[in-house]
């Protein structure tokens, strides 16, 4: 079937992360119908072999190409470097996948030192070292994976002192280590950010990519003749395999608008 410029988006992560996607997408093409699949029951993914993502990943496309989707947005770091070469091959439709923003870091050190916050599956992945090579062959990059940061987010303890002393425990030792500025790389982490920023404070900038995405996002469906072009507003749809009334209390609170939550059970095949 071919797809259409009014059938939804479909966005997809290990759990409430995409949502600062789902915010920069709405903020940009406030007109699209976006459908959100948090996969919360398997979360977190970064720790997971690229074998078990990868499932988990296309159990989660087939549920949104089955509910009419003409986009995948792969909001998701960890999904993206163990699936998204691999959905491209396998579907026909335009697939986005997350980059961490290692070039404008790049661009924008002084200190020739850059952080980059991330889970262990993005780490490892060979699509983060081809990024390594071709844009930070004259820096040094620290990486370091942050689990507890998903914790946080998954819980909504994204203020309070115990986030704070989690925040400083990662923060601290980049800047210690000449880092002028630190990249998220991982979609919850933005949730995070004015922590991270407090922390960080005068000596380096905070880079997440969300906003990239939305753009590619824009492109791509204006490239394939799919972009909603309409002055009403789209809606959005939120899945999750994890407990909804946690889900319900928090994606308004990451949103900053009502939204209900709806359960989905994602059969791997």
């Amino acid at each position: 079937m071919m797809a259409g410029a009014n059938q939804p988006i479909g966005i997809l992560d290990s759990g409430v992360g995409g949502l600062s996607v789902v915010r920069e997408i709405q903020r940009l093409l406030p007109a699209e119908e976006l459908l959100y699949v948090g996969d919360s029951a398997w979360c977190p993914y970064g720790t997971k072999s690229a074998e078990e993502i990868q499932r988990r990943v296309f159990a989660i496309a087939d549920a949104l190409i089955g509910r009419g989707c003409k986009m995948l947005v792969i909001a998701c770091n960890s999904a993206t470097i163990a699936a998204v070469e691999a959905l491209r091959v396998a579907y026909p439709l335009p697939i986005v996948g997350m980059e961490p923003g290692v070039r404008p870091a790049v661009e924008r050190t002084s200190s020739g030192v850059v952080g980059v916050f991330a889970t262990e599956a993005s780490i490892r992945g060979e699509k983060f070292h081809r990024l390594l090579d071709h844009h930070a062959d004259k820096v040094r990059v620290i990486t370091k994976p942050c689990p507890e940061f998903v914790e946080l987010v998954e819980a909504g303890e994204l203020v309070g002192e115990r986030a704070v002393t989690v925040v400083r425990s990662y923060v601290d030792p980049m800047l210690e280590e000449g880092v002028d500025v630190l990249v998220l790389g991982c979609t919850h982490y933005p949730f995070l950010r004015p922590l991270i920023e407090a922390a960080a404070g005068d000596a380096a900038d905070v880079i997440d990519t969300g906003a990239a995405v939305a753009r590619q996002v824009q492109r791509r469906l204006e490239g394939e003749g799919l972009l909603v072009v309409s002055p009403s507003r789209g809606g959005l749809r939120v899945f999750t395999t994890g407990d909804v009334a946690h889900w319900q209390e928090l994606a308004p609170r990451l949103l900053h608008d009502d939204v209900e939550v709806e359960s989905i059970a994602i059969e791997e095949n």
